[in-house]
């Protein structure tokens, strides 16, 4: 299939299947016209992608994932690839609440009958 109607396929846009072959996650047979073609199975890989994205995998994690997933082969270091992803989110994960308990104290101190923004507590923010 061509360029055009894997995007379709996959919903994602034609410059996003572009970048995918750039950073080596995507390949594409080119006919003698320049043209991209790609397998029916390419649809399944860029979803796969897109989901190894959304869990905040880098191009460079995928990059080295795709093998074992092309081989169907559960490496011990694909799982501890995928183990350093996943306490990378769970840091990330922390952070963030940190930051939600930070400004639901900001809020809190706003919404009280004696409140101005400059009376915040700031020693409660870097806490």
């Amino acid at each position: 299939m061509r360029i055009g109607e894997l995007a379709t396929q996959a919903g994602v846009s034609v410059r996003a299947l572009r970048y995918y072959e750039e950073q080596g996650l995507l390949k594409a047979a080119r006919s003698s016209g320049g043209q991209r073609h790609y397998p029916d199975s390419a649809v399944d890989r860029v979803h796969l992608i897109q989901m190894l994205y959304a869990a905040g995998l880098t191009s460079r994690t995928i990059l080295d994932l795709l093998p074992c997933v092309d081989a169907k082969v559960n490496t011990p270091e694909s799982r501890a690839l995928l183990r350093a992803e996943r306490a990378r989110i769970d840091q990330q994960i922390a952070q963030l609440r940190q930051a939600r308990d930070r400004l639901d104290t900001v809020i809190a101190s706003s919404e009280s009958p004696a409140s101005e923004c400059s009376r915040v507590d700031t020693d409660a923010l870097v806490s």
